[in-house]
């Protein structure tokens, strides 16, 4: 047994339960230095919020625990293969290491694959699905956003 196989089997556990419960069926451990910080489950049907996948709502609640929006150091154990969403949500925290047990081709049959996400995401942007465009607007008589957000960060460190 991998040091992986109790963490995905507790995400397994918990995705069981939410799916019991009426939700889908997805949960989710981070996981530093051994011992489990955070679980999740997907809550899209009970909160209407498309973006409440096991994965992030186990990244808010390690964040929350920690004090800090790094996870630097942790591991994500969920049930199911993470969507682009959740994945990128990972490395914009610093997951170092991700491990699931159902892939995309395991949850293909029932509706449950990203896989046509990921497809999609590696297109160029002309090319995708979704129109995406670059419309750089800037407010008259106001500093660069950006610009103005790198000298509070100067002036705070200072």
């Amino acid at each position: 047994m991998t040091h992986a196989e109790p963490f995905l089997r507790e995400a397994i556990r918990l995705a069981q339960a939410n799916m019991e419960a009426g939700g889908r069926p997805f949960g989710a451990v981070i996981v530093r230095d051994g011992k489990v910080l955070a679980t999740g489950v997907n809550e899209i049907l009970a909160s209407n919020d498309p973006t409440s996948h096991a994965e992030l709502n186990a990244i808010r609640a390690a964040s929350q625990a920690l004090g800090t929006p790094s996870l630097a150091g942790c591991a994500v154990y969920a049930s199911g293969h993470p969507c682009p969403m959740c994945m990128a949500a990972m490395r914009l925290a610093g997951v170092t290491e991700v491990a699931y047990a159902y892939s995309n081709d395991d949850g293909e049959p029932f509706g449950l694959s990203t896989a046509a996400i990921y497809a999609d995401l590696a297109r160029p942007f002309a090319e995708q699905s979704m129109k995406i465009a670059y419309v750089p607007v800037r407010l008259d008589g106001a500093a660069d956003l950006y610009a103005a957000w790198k000298a509070r960060q100067d002036a705070a460190q200072r």
